[in-house]
């Protein structure tokens, strides 16, 4: 499977307004292993930028003044995510520039040329309800260092977020696929390897464990008010 984890850096909040975009930056993961190959472009905006977004990025117009207009860089940012899988963190943000800068260009929308969207901000809310999940946040609970970004950078971003969507997905993967011999299909699937050589140990809970179970399970059906379905006998 073909993943591309991408990040954008703009002139403002509000694409609709007039926003654009000034930084792109992607990394390539396939089958959940980063291969090196990434893209990064800053892009020229022909407009000013909101002194606000200076302060998260460091920016500048005077920066952005030699650098390529989005038309010079958008067949190699199509060609780059062409079909992959998009992994951003607040997609609709990120997917609103886009889809906007190939508006501008008379292009079909942006997502069109890739596959499906991950929004890493949208399955960190679920994992982690109530909890703060920026960016930064989940680097710190996931145990992914940022200590060296200071300021906002689209590939660096990119970098930090593929690095945290892989630790928050661990235990989504086969728990094999680090055994196999590498063989697989032309899609990346390994659905149709041979595991019977695999064998998978099992870790049996002692007493301590087993009794530790039972009493947060007698915990959680008290907070329920004797509710929770596991009291429940099975329909015959």
């Amino acid at each position: 499977m073909r993943q591309i984890v991408l990040d954008t850096e703009t002139t403002g909040l509000n694409a609709a307004s007039g926003d654009r975009l000034i930084e792109i930056g992607c990394v390539e993961l396939v089958n959940r292993r980063l291969t090196g190959r990434h893209l990064h472009f800053y892009v020229n905006p022909e407009r000013d930028i909101d002194e606000g977004a200076v302060a998260v990025h460091g920016i500048t117009v005077d920066f952005l003044a030699d650098k390529p207009k989005f038309a010079e860089v958008v067949n190699e940012i199509r060609d780059f995510v062409q079909d992959a899988e998009l992994i951003i963190h607040n997609a609709q943000f990120d997917l609103g520039f886009l889809d906007m800068e190939f508006r501008l260009l008379g292009l079909p929308p942006f997502r069109g040329h890739a596959g499906s969207v991950i929004d890493t901000l949208l399955e960190a809310r679920q994992m982690f309800p109530g909890k703060r999940n920026s960016l930064d946040a989940l680097c710190d609970r996931l145990g992914v260092s940022n200590a060296h970004r200071t300021l906002h950078g689209a590939l660096l971003d990119a970098e930090l977020l593929a690095e945290v969507y892989l630790a928050m997905t661990r235990g989504q993967n086969s728990l094999v696929i680090d055994m196999l011999d590498g063989t697989e299909s032309a899609d990346g699937s390994v659905a149709d390897s041979d595991l019977s050589h695999i064998v998978l140990p099992v870790l049996r809970a002692s007493e301590e464990e087993t009794a530790a179970h039972i009493g947060v399970l007698k915990q959680l059906d008290k907070a329920s008010g004797g509710k929770t379905v596991w009291q429940e006998s099975p329909a015959a």
